[in-house]
């Protein structure tokens, strides 16, 4: 899926770079239960992007959900990162039947992996 005319690789993960495009796809998978899984991440963060080509093969692995990828950095945000909490990257919200099912805050390999194999 190409969003704000980028092309993020697997067409399941999504890049989101506004709180309104955050807020239009977080209504869309609660709404609809869509398997989703929110990844928040920075550039500058070294655990981050350890982990960004795990997150490429378990998008592979698991077509049917949608990784929506959203940099804590993106200048409007912040009060969406407030709301949820998010205090740390790389912090990773799994949702299940439209609803918050795990979360994984680090970088983690085998607990990513674990609970999406849990999940879905």
């Amino acid at each position: 899926m190409i969003y704000d005319g980028y092309d993020p690789g697997p067409s399941n993960v999504v890049i989101i770079k506004s709180e309104e495009g955050f807020k239009s796809e977080f209504s869309k998978v609660k709404d609809g239960s869509l398997p989703a899984i929110f990844y928040f991440t920075a550039v500058w963060c070294g655990p981050c992007r350890l982990i960004s080509p795990i997150i490429g093969q378990l998008s592979q692995k698991y077509p049917h959900v949608t990784t929506y990828k959203i940099d804590i950095d993106e200048e409007d945000l912040g009060m969406t990162l407030s709301e949820l909490n998010i205090t740390a990257v790389p912090t990773f919200h799994f949702f299940q039947n439209g609803k918050k099912a795990a979360e994984v805050i680090g970088a983690d390999v085998e607990r990513l992996k674990n609970t999406m194999e849990k999940l879905y």
